[in-house]
């Protein structure tokens, strides 16, 4: 496969969604643990906008593909890969490059396609459902019969959060900021739902807790909600910070947190994989299991063509969209 050329999405500089252009680049060959994956689909997220504008935690440098995860079908492996054929479906995830035509990934960075899902679901899948679990089983430790409250729970973070949450046997209260995106999570398994732009959250959530406050609290928006996550708690609940989409980190009551000994857990599921191989490859495989015995599934808003990535991204930005957005890789 020497001099396998590939298209795909590239930013070029550090102006938005309007820097990205359709080019065509060399793909390396498979080195000894490295797996080749034409790309089927692939998905975008949250971080890939910001990356266009180098305000994310990882800065590529330029010029970069833009995309964090995909599916795809194996068409190469290297000579020390075991596990993996020609021919296998799998999903991929990683920092960037998903949107292309194809994919040089390590064998750490891929896992088989689950049987329950398409290579447009599966493209939507890694990133925000790895979030997910590792936030709910890894770091929140979430068990069975408690309560979990998910703010965003419309998103893609949110929503595989209440897939999730569901799936280990808690009890889901989904908040949204509107009704198209409470249907989403009622759609994904929340027990409840609140709009949080039409009610009082923190009033709601103590009335169907019995003024208790809940077990945990996944929060993926921040600002106002964040500082309100805290008087939803039950003592000693969790406040599990995953990011900041609402565009601020909010602050706290350091007092009210002090009184019923709450803890903060900061959530960062790629990192957690990338600092400890073995136990992000095991969070995946659990996460795999438990997707395959429930049927778990991304919402997928919309799918759209190669070309239209850069549309795409723009319609984030403006909150135009919901769900997960797919790109479909063809040979344009």
């Amino acid at each position: 496969m020497t001099g396998l050329q590939s298209k795909g999405i590239v930013c070029e500089e550090l102006s938005g969604p309007t820097a990205l252009r359709l080019d065509q680049f060399c793909v390396p060959e498979p080195g000894p643990e490295d797996v080749l994956v034409e790309v089927k689909a692939a998905s975008l997220n949250f971080p890939d906008l910001l990356m266009t504008y180098g305000k994310y935690q990882f800065k590529p440098e330029l010029p970069f593909v833009i995309g964090m995860e995909g599916a795809g079908e194996v068409i190469g492996v290297g000579a020390g890969v075991g596990g993996y054929r020609v021919g296998d479906a799998v999903l991929f995830r990683g920092k960037t490059g998903a949107v292309s035509q194809f994919k040089l990934c390590s064998t750490s960075d891929i896992s088989c396609l689950p049987r329950t899902l398409s290579f447009e679901t599966g493209a939507a899948f890694g990133v925000t459902f790895q979030t997910a679990y590792v936030a709910l089983a890894k770091r929140g430790g979430l068990r069975a019969g408690e309560t979990l409250v998910v703010f965003g729970a419309g998103g893609g973070v949110g929503q595989a959060s209440v897939a999730v949450g569901k799936a280990l046997g808690a009890t889901v209260i989904a908040c949204a900021s509107d009704e198209d995106k409470l249907e989403i999570a009622k759609n994904s398994g929340a027990d409840f739902l609140i709009n949080y732009k039409t009610e009082n959250l923190v009033q709601k959530i103590l009335e169907l807790t019995g003024g208790d406050g809940v077990d945990i609290v996944l929060d993926p928006v921040g600002g106002q909600l964040l500082e309100e996550a805290v008087h939803c708690l039950s003592w000693q609940g969790r406040l599990l910070i995953v990011g900041f989409a609402g565009g601020s980190f909010g602050k706290p009551d350091l007092a009210t947190i002090q009184n019923k000994g709450l803890a903060l857990i900061g959530v960062r599921a790629g990192e957690y994989g990338r600092r400890n191989p073995f136990a992000g490859q095991k969070a995946m495989e659990e996460l795999l299991k438990l997707t395959e015995k429930h049927e778990l599934q991304p919402y997928v808003g919309k799918v759209w063509a190669f070309k239209d990535t850069p549309r795409a991204l723009r319609d984030m930005e403006a909150r135009k969209v919901v769900g997960k957005q797919v790109v479909t890789i063809s040979s344009c």
